[in-house]
């Protein structure tokens, strides 16, 4: 049962969005009526959190079991003696699992408001404090120490320092205020730093800051399948070609014990920063992370020998992962898609580039894996059609593990291709709430089955090069 309302697309996205979900091929295998049904089912669970928080496991520093006793400890410290498992999970090895309680539809909502922004909103649905930038208003008389109700200002539209917002703002939880106003709307700049500490959200999951910093990293469930998917091997050279914040990258060098490379790019500096610091943090070595425009990766001159970055010559990887620049309509919680339809269209001849790179770049009997967090078909089925008729090399390859639900139709795909392919759609289980009585009458298969399904919107594709043709 929804809590929150649908998300919203602007007109013409949304327009854009019905077509896809109702496309012939579509309505044909599955009937109008349940083809609407699952597309408005799809649309309620974008604006909720997933049912489960996903952490992944340093291997490289520590064990499965070991993290997850100091999880378990740390958790019932912070809800406070409340009994909720961290489950690992039978398929993903290195990930564990801990249920997301909520929503609690019984709060009480105190006199006093914050209001923050959207991307801070979502955070705190996934377990986040607030912190002194995400905050956009607060009511007039707010002092260090009052409990007070957070709202989140979906639409953007209230401005900063406001003392009241009377537009559309969606109800969090309630926390304390860690600062006045004055401090909080301070003139000196921007303060940092925690703004009000949540002590009773909607969606009770853990708070991470500074939780085990070395040995976790929070990854959504999807994310995490991807680079078990590419399988990279100790020795090998493998290129992650838009790498950015650096958790496949991290993962990726995990999986090979640091040995071998990992080359990560972005073209963004700040990423490339980002990478390196997560890569330190985790103590892995074999990551050479460079800022640099993955469609300009490919080299048509001959290297220097000593050259380490980009551009590349032509087969230099054994296996390349392409999780592309995309929409991101699968990210989850989202209450208001605010990207025009000629941006939500501009990805796909960009991702198209990215792969023609990753194909030249990809050695003979080498891996290539694609990945999006989106949910359209121009973005990830139609991208696998296009490159199987531009590229004879390739070949879809079965993935494992496979745990979300095979392609979706409408892009002229077979049956037999499009059970090679991972799509996560979150519209697969009914939308419901979770809570301690829940929990504890139910099966720990059960509670797996549900973090496979109620995760983020995301696609995967595998593909073998066959020859340098």
């Amino acid at each position: 049962m929804s809590f929150f309302p649908k998300i919203v697309f602007q007109y013409e996205v949304e327009e854009y969005l019905t077509k896809v979900f109702r496309n012939n091929e579509l309505i044909t295998a599955l009937g109008t009526q349940e083809a609407e049904k699952k597309y408005q089912s799809l649309l309620s669970h974008l604006s909720h959190p997933p049912a489960f928080t996903t952490v992944r496991v340093n291997t490289h520093l520590a064990s499965v079991k070991h993290v997850k006793k100091l999880l378990f400890e740390e958790i019932q410290k912070q809800f406070k003696g409340l009994c909720v498992p961290v489950l690992e999970h039978p398929k993903l090895q290195d990930i564990l699992l801990i249920p997301v309680i909520g929503p609690r539809r019984d709060l009480e909502k105190h006199a006093s408001e914050v209001i923050v922004g959207a991307q801070c909103g979502y955070a705190v649905l996934r377990g986040a404090h607030v912190y002194v930038p995400g905050i956009v208003s607060t009511s007039r008389f707010v002092k260090a120490g009052d409990l007070v109700s957070v709202y989140s200002d979906i639409e953007g539209k209230c401005k900063r320092g406001a003392k009241e917002f009377d537009g559309v703002k969606v109800f969090l939880g309630n926390g304390i205020s860690e600062l006045s106003r004055s401090e909080i709307f301070s003139s000196n700049g921007q303060l940092k730093g925690l703004g009000v500490r949540m002590i009773e959200p909607v969606y009770l999951s853990p708070s991470f800051d500074n939780v085990l910093p070395s040995h976790l990293f929070l990854q959504n469930l999807p994310s995490v399948v991807v680079s078990h998917i590419l399988n990279p091997q100790p020795g090998e050279k493998i290129l992650d070609m838009c790498a950015a914040p650096g958790g496949k990258t991290t993962h990726l060098a995990a999986l090979m014990h640091d040995q071998g490379e990992v080359i990560a790019m972005d073209k963004i500096a700040n990423k490339i920063k980002k990478i390196k610091q997560n890569a330190e943090l985790l103590q892995l070595n074999c990551i050479k992370a460079f800022c640099y425009d993955g469609t300009k990766a490919l080299s048509v001159e001959k290297r220097e020998d000593k050259q380490e970055g980009p551009p590349f010559l032509p087969e230099s990887f054994d296996r390349i992962l392409l999780d592309a620049p995309c929409s991101g309509m699968g990210q989850r919680p989202n209450m208001v898609y605010s990207s025009t339809l000629k941006e939500v269209t501009s990805y796909q001849p960009l991702q198209r580039k990215l792969f023609t790179v990753a194909v030249k770049l990809l050695k003979p009997g080498g891996v290539l894996v694609y990945s999006t967090c989106t949910i359209t078909l121009s973005e990830n089925e139609e991208q696998v059609t296009w490159a199987l008729k531009t590229f004879p090399c390739l070949q879809l390859h079965p993935q494992e593990p496979h745990i979300g639900g095979e392609g979706m139709k409408g892009a002229g795909l077979s049956l037999d291709q499009l059970k090679l392919l991972q799509r996560f759609d979150p519209s697969a289980v009914t939308l419901q709430g979770m809570d301690v009585n829940y929990l504890q009458g139910s099966r720990e298969d059960d509670l797996i089955s549900l973090a496979n399904k109620d995760c983020i919107g995301f696609f995967i594709a595998k593909f073998i090069k066959s020859n340098s043709k």
